[in-house]
């Protein structure tokens, strides 16, 4: 069912790599201990399969729970989740940084960034304007290259000044 909010879902193809390494390493481990190689292929994919579920849903559970919320438009309570999950991702960069690995996510974007242009989406919803601007230059000055973060500074700028001065704007620059 699709709720008609915006989901961006980039993914890093590369980090295929290192989860297709995981996922080799343990149907090896699996074709060591179990004699028959289809039956050690089938246990080692339910293996991976659990690891890979347990991990995306255990870990990241209060950035899951702000998406949901969203999507329900419950946005205040959406931007407490969002916030639990930066705090969390900002305590353990390392989790978010090696997150190929340590959460088997294909994602591109890193959590803490997601965490800030979703706070900001949810402010910009429950008309807190400046509040909006203010993650998403956050999510900018932390990660300089966020397209989110940038298109929806840009959007807020029109809104503000118009589409004819916005773009007056752009061609004096």
């Amino acid at each position: 069912m699709a709720s008609g909010k915006p989901v961006v879902r980039q993914v890093a193809w590369l980090s295929i790599l290192p989860q297709l390494l995981i996922m080799v390493t343990i149907v090896i481990i699996f074709t060591l201990l179990i004699e028959r190689f289809i039956t050690a292929l089938t246990v080692a994919m339910i293996t991976y399969l659990a690891i890979s579920n347990i991990l995306e849903r255990g870990i990241p559970r209060n950035h899951r729970k702000g998406v949901l919320l969203s999507k329900k438009g419950d946005y205040l309570h959406a931007i407490e989740e969002f916030q639990k999950s930066y705090d969390f991702f900002t305590k353990h960069s390392w989790i978010d940084k090696y997150r190929y690995i340590t959460l088997l996510s294909s994602s591109r974007i890193p959590y803490t960034e997601m965490s800030l242009v979703n706070i900001a989406f949810c402010y910009a919803q429950t008309g807190e304007r400046d509040l909006a601007k203010h993650y998403y230059k956050k999510a900018l000055e932390l990660f300089p290259d966020s397209e989110m973060a940038k298109s929806a500074l840009n959007m807020i700028a029109t809104l503000e000044n118009g589409p004819s001065n916005s773009a007056n704007k752009r061609d004096e620059s």
